[in-house]
């Protein structure tokens, strides 16, 4: 057998089987989307006024754009940092976005609020329900987006499955949003912020050790 040969023949046992890394995010992805729409459904339920509200209330929509902001960014540096050696700075810079939406819309809620009510808007009426279920909704699509980024080679796999849990914390917060009846950008800053350092935290911890390799 020629050189060239033995080593292409190398090569291909030594390629990954199955779909690409992109793919597989992608698809872990939709798979995800699936997932939270269908724990969503059978647990909380979507509110009442869902429809009426997409026309209605801004403030209903921007928890639509942040937490998908924030589901699109993440996943996106967790792709990134699934590669060895990878330029990652635009990617992490990406993170800013839902970062500065969601300050820019607290911000506006402030000038807007009496500062009598400014505790009663972030405290809310389902922190509670918030805190519960925006993990359990979380952690489905967290476990499809770990699993696909196995088949990647991140360089610190703690600092990737930190990302993909903050990825699927956007992913969670994206479907409890649908349910909760607390549209205040105060609000939001402060419980759904919670929810998805939670889903960081539990996506660094489990991915410092399924990620290795």
């Amino acid at each position: 057998m020629k050189t060239e040969d033995l080593i292409a023949a190398l090569s291909a046992d030594a390629a990954p089987r199955g779909p690409s890394l992109r793919t597989g995010v992608f698809l872990a992805l939709a798979g995800a989307l699936v997932v939270g729409a269908v724990v969503l459904h059978e647990t909380l339920g979507v509110r009442g006024d869902a429809v009426a509200a997409l026309t209605t209330s801004a403030r209903f929509v921007f928890k639509f754009v942040v937490t998908a902001a924030l589901a699109a960014t993440a996943l996106n540096l967790a792709l990134k940092l699934s590669r060895p050696g990878a330029r990652i700075a635009a990617a992490a810079a990406g993170l800013a976005v839902p970062a500065l939406l969601l300050a820019a819309a607290v911000g506006l809620e402030l000038l807007v609020v009496p500062p009598a009510r400014w505790g009663a808007h972030a405290v809310g009426s389902y922190w509670l329900t918030c805190l519960t279920f925006g993990p359990v909704i979380s952690l489905g699509p967290l476990a499809l987006l770990l699993l696909a980024l196995k088949r990647g080679a991140p360089d610190v796999p703690w600092r990737a499955g930190l990302v993909a849990g903050l990825a699927a914390g956007g992913i969670g917060t994206f479907f409890y949003a649908a349910h909760c009846p607390d549209d205040s950008p105060l609000f939001v800053a402060l419980w759904y912020s919670l929810v998805v350092a939670m889903m960081g935290g539990l996506g660094a911890l489990i991915g410092s050790r399924v990620l290795r390799w």
